[in-house]
């Protein structure tokens, strides 16, 4: 668990998983004991937590980073599908209209799977892509993360994307954290490279939310996409006099399981399938099925304007950075207002705020990677910029990383 300040605490008290400074394997040494709180409270949120919980060792920074294997971000890629449903047409499945969408959400477009196209299929599109800017051969990427909480298969879709990619000497695997999936698969990547000695990992983000929208209900449909994004990491090697070089430079992850009521997705059971039971009762168990998407808009909203902030200012903290070196700014596309107030908390100018959220609505774990790749290929984000992204939604997790592009 981490602490509201998002830093670590003393060791005995530590709420937050304390990360390897040098030679062990992998990203996390260990866990430390999960500190009790009240019932439906949300952690790390200024409304939730009392000033007086965390102690004040909370707010010394971390020790810096060690010289070793480090990071960089060389390549991405993004993929939408053809189909583009307006809010005009939204407007003749329920009663909305495009002022009342825009001026709550921001959202005017967004991009829905339609015909043959599948996840898997834009997974595939974007990673290439990335491969392609990066210059790196399908058969040099070591891993592949799959970023998703809508994959086409149950058991996973990243086996299934390196295959038709051409990595065929990599692993892969999905991470399904929802709309914060895209920043736990890019500091999942750098912590491969730096503990486990890999040279190019390929972090995808793709969700197809359309296929669990409620399209009656005007309260989500009007909110989601579909679409793919992909950045390739790759290994960098710090010298003494270039730590700061790492393409990683901080972050901050949380989550709190209190939140799960405001925003999910659950399964819920069908009939058996079987009229005869033999007697047994309870067996075989009824058919599970997904609802379609459960929002308290208001919560999640309160949620994200006071967490996103804190999580931010904790990676740059981490970081050794103030907000000022932000070059760019760029948060999971939800909903504009919110990144308008995170922006406005950090004191971030708007022309440093990197948005597509007009086109493509909320694409979960592949708006951050789709705006990236938007951004880069602009020219907007060039070479050496310094970005602080974050992620935010069901869980409840999120989670921050300050970058360096190139």
């Amino acid at each position: 668990m981490v602490a509201a300040s998002g830093l670590a605490l003393p060791r005995a008290a530590a709420p937050c998983p304390a990360r390897t400074r040098a030679g062990l394997r992998g990203g996390f040494a260990r866990f430390a004991p999960p500190v009790a709180l009240p019932p439906q409270q949300l952690r790390c949120c200024a409304s939730a937590v009392d000033d007086g919980v965390v102690s004040a060792e909370a707010s010394k920074p971390r020790l810096p980073r060690v010289v070793g294997m480090g990071s960089k971000l060389v390549g991405c890629g993004s993929a939408i599908p053809s189909l583009s449903i307006s809010n005009d047409n939204l407007s003749k499945i329920v009663e909305t209209s495009d002022e009342w969408i825009a001026a709550r959400t921001g959202i005017r477009n967004r991009r829905v799977l339609s015909g043959d196209e599948t996840l898997r299929g834009l997974s595939i599109q974007a990673a290439k892509r990335a491969l392609e800017m990066a210059q790196v051969k399908p058969e040099d990427v070591d891993l592949v993360l799959l970023c998703t909480s809508t994959p086409d298969d149950l058991f996973g879709g990243a086996a299934q994307v390196l295959t038709e990619v051409g990595c065929t000497n990599a692993f892969g695997f999905d991470i399904t954290a929802a709309c914060s999936g895209f920043i736990v698969g890019l500091i999942t990547a750098t912590r491969f490279i730096k503990g486990g000695g890999l040279q190019n990992v390929l972090v995808v983000g793709a969700d197809a939310l359309s296929k669990f929208v409620d399209w009656t209900d005007r309260g989500t449909c009007i909110l989601f996409g579909d679409a793919a994004g992909a950045v390739l990491v790759q290994f960098r090697i710090l010298q003494a006099c270039s730590a700061d070089e790492d393409g990683l430079l901080g972050f901050c992850v949380q989550s709190d399981g209190n939140g799960q009521k405001h925003l999910n997705a659950a399964t819920s059971n069908d009939e058996s399938i079987l009229s005869n039971t033999n007697g047994v009762p309870g067996f075989p168990p009824k058919k599970a099925t997904y609802s379609c998407i459960q929002m308290n808009g208001k919560e999640v909203f309160r949620f994200a304007v006071r967490c996103v902030p804190q999580s931010i200012e904790k990676a740059l903290e981490e970081a050794g950075l103030p907000a000022s070196s932000i070059d760019w700014l760029l948060l999971h596309q939800a909903n504009q207002r919110i990144i308008d107030a995170a922006a406005n908390r950090l004191d971030i100018p708007s022309d440093k705020v990197i948005s597509n959220l007009a086109n493509y609505g909320n694409t979960s774990a592949a708006s951050i990677p789709l705006a990236l790749d938007e951004a880069v290929r602009s020219g907007k984000v060039k070479t050496g910029d310094i970005i602080a992204a974050s992620g935010f939604g069901a869980g409840l997790t999120w989670g921050s990383a300050i970058v360096k592009w190139g």
